[in-house]
């Protein structure tokens, strides 16, 4: 008799836990892990990624039902791929990753899962895709390329440049397709290029007293290193009144004469669209690259004011934005 109170009691313990994991399993098995790879802490990457996750709340995916879990390594080549390798291993549903260094890493070390790439200069030109309208296999995702003459022809209707410097990273693919692209314009327009690799922070004072002393204007590429120093590249450039154009968002806000930008937010919604519809059964494959609707030229009076330099009436009217 003991024996079956005994039983009786130990059921009674065990069985709203047998009926609690029961309950559970299906949503926790219903749960997505979705794994995201910043190429670095830049906060253009961290704005994209917040905007990323709100949009995928709003598209049914908060974080009720979609697990995050990200990674911001070092800005260098074995950084960014042992960030991929961890993720890899852990084999979440989709990898996300923001900028083209981290892109690159994942698609040369993860096969199958699908990856969402944000924030890419030049998805061709990089390597990454094999067109601009689908990427194919398991690829899909946001490109940040905007229309380089358009920032030169800006550039230029403001003073005529003869020499224009270039910081970039040989090591991050879009900031070196930049500086291409620049090279290319040069032998179309008729103005020179000085290079100058920024492949490591402590190399930056040695460029910019590089390309400042013999340069007319200075084109900032968006490199995560470079960009990292982007106070001390604002200071020296106006103390040698050399003006700064930049593809880099907010560069204008931190000192840049001339800015094409396109919007952090914008590439996260825009991702964040993507992700709902692989979560939902469509293939990454199947899925176009997107480019962001609103691309602003950025015009900063006060930098020009420090140049000496007038901004024609032409130039100000094509601005999307003014800063005074």
């Amino acid at each position: 008799m003991w024996q079956r109170t005994l039983i009786l009691k130990r059921l009674i313990y065990i069985l709203p836990v047998l009926i609690f994991a029961v309950c559970a399993t299906p949503a926790s098995a219903a749960r997505k892990f979705v794994a995201a790879v910043l190429t670095s802490d830049m906060p253009r990457y961290k704005e994209a990624y917040r905007a990323f996750v709100k949009g995928l709340a709003a598209k049914g995916y908060g974080e009720g039902e979609v697990e995050f879990v990200t990674q911001t390594p070092n800005p260098d080549p074995i950084s960014w791929a042992n960030s991929v390798r961890k993720f890899s291993a852990l084999d979440p549903d989709i990898l996300v990753t923001f900028g083209a260094p981290a892109t690159i890493s994942a698609t040369q070390e993860v096969l199958r899962m699908p990856i969402v790439f944000v924030d890419v200069y030049g998805p061709v030109e990089t390597g990454i895709s094999r067109s601009m309208t689908k990427a194919g296999g398991n690829l899909c995702g946001v490109s940040s390329k905007v229309p380089m003459t358009t920032l030169i022809k800006a550039m230029m209707a403001i003073r005529p440049v003869k020499t224009l410097g270039i910081l970039y990273n040989s090591r991050e693919r879009g900031s070196y397709v930049q500086m291409q692209e620049i090279k290319r314009l040069a032998a179309q327009q008729g103005f020179a290029v000085l290079e100058a690799n920024v492949p490591v922070a402590s190399g930056l004072d040695a460029a910019l007293t590089h390309v400042l002393s013999k340069s007319d204007c200075l084109f900032v590429s968006e490199s995560s290193v470079v960009n990292r120093g982007m106070d001390k590249v604002m200071h020296k450039a106006m103390r040698a009144k050399v003006p700064v154009i930049s593809l880099a968002p907010d560069a204008a806000g931190k000192g840049a004469l001339v800015s094409l930008e396109v919007s952090p937010t914008e590439q996260g919604q825009l991702a964040a669209n993507h992700v709902a519809k692989i979560l939902s059964g469509m293939k990454p494959g199947d899925l176009p690259i997107l480019t962001p609707r609103k691309v602003d030229l950025v015009i900063n009076l006060e930098s020009a004011k420090s140049l000496d330099l007038q901004v024609p009436f032409r130039v100000l009217s094509l601005a999307t934005k003014v800063i005074k």
